[in-house]
């Protein structure tokens, strides 16, 4: 499936081609930090499929709990999160969806780290729904 990421500003814009089977919900400490939400989701793209059109992200590089560390690009205007990916030889970019044209069409197929996941965030069905604020 070929996705369109823009940041907020639109300073920084891609295209990618990703298999939607492989979407991602994470809880991990990181994500949440990082996201400023309760869990981040994210597809992998191959590195040779992802194809940035416009501006250059900003990096900075966070040692997983693993070990591995990993870059974080994001929009330096905006801060809008964009990828992940491994700071030496990444063969993937783990895309964010929130930043997707596309992402409605991209329900998450698993959670990850679901050990680090808020009580909270695992039910939200039942809260009432306001259509806009």
């Amino acid at each position: 499936m070929m996705v369109h990421g823009a940041c907020h500003c639109g300073a920084i814009a891609y295209e990618a081609e990703v298999d939607p089977a492989r979407a991602t919900v994470c809880h991990c400490g990181d994500c949440q930090t990082l996201s400023g939400a309760a869990f981040r989701a994210s597809v992998p793209a191959n590195v040779e499929d992802f194809h940035l059109l416009k501006g250059v992200p900003k990096t900075y590089v966070k040692t997983a709990e693993s070990g591995n560390r990993r870059i974080q690009a994001f929009c330096g205007d905006c801060g809008s999160p964009l990828y992940s990916a491994d700071e030496v030889g990444a063969k993937t970019r783990t895309l964010r969806i929130g930043v997707m044209a596309e992402r409605a069409s991209l329900p998450p197929q698993r959670q990850i780290w679901c050990e680090s996941a808020l009580p909270w965030s695992q039910d939200l069905l039942p809260l009432p729904k306001i259509d806009k604020q």
